[in-house]
């Protein structure tokens, strides 16, 4: 069984600053986003997370966020907000996640790296494993989306 990773604020490697992509759309009034797995040769290899990569130098969060959902999936996002950042120490890194939120992108998504993707519903997530990360207490992504997805179900509450 993988650990659950926690932030180690005394953690002195280098930070690796990491854009990822919550891609959302809504299918017969469902709310749904994408998750994509981790390709082979990756850490986590057929884990399924929100898809993303690092940040390069002089690229601000969105930059690489447009970039890398190009590079990996070949959707073009038209924009995205910064919605919350979670960091982790993990056995193999230091990594702060930026994750952003986009409904506004085009294209049909295709695993440019050889990677799987699923569209779901964050409420009844059936996809496993997913992300360590995604399973931190202190991480509030999975319940942040799920709150989304309920409250899109049902505007008036």
């Amino acid at each position: 069984m993988i650990s659950v990773p926690r932030f180690d604020p005394s953690d002195s490697r280098r930070l690796t600053r990491v854009a990822v992509a919550i891609i959302e759309r809504a299918v017969d009034g469902e709310y749904q986003v994408l998750f994509a797995q981790r390709p082979l040769g990756k850490a986590y290899a057929g884990y399924w997370e929100f898809p993303g990569g690092k940040i390069e130098s002089g690229e601000s969060v969105i930059e690489a966020l447009i970039r890398e959902i190009d590079e990996e999936l070949g959707i073009q996002v038209r924009s995205a907000m910064l919605w919350r950042t979670e960091r982790f120490s993990y056995e193999h890194a230091h990594v702060e996640l930026n994750f952003c939120r986009s409904n506004e992108w085009s294209g049909e998504p295709h695993g440019r790296e050889g990677q799987a993707f699923s569209w779901g519903s964050p409420i009844a997530i059936s996809l496993a494993p997913l992300l360590p990360a995604l399973h931190a207490p202190e991480s509030g992504v999975l319940a942040g989306l799920a709150a989304i997805a309920r409250n899109a179900a049902d505007p008036s509450g």
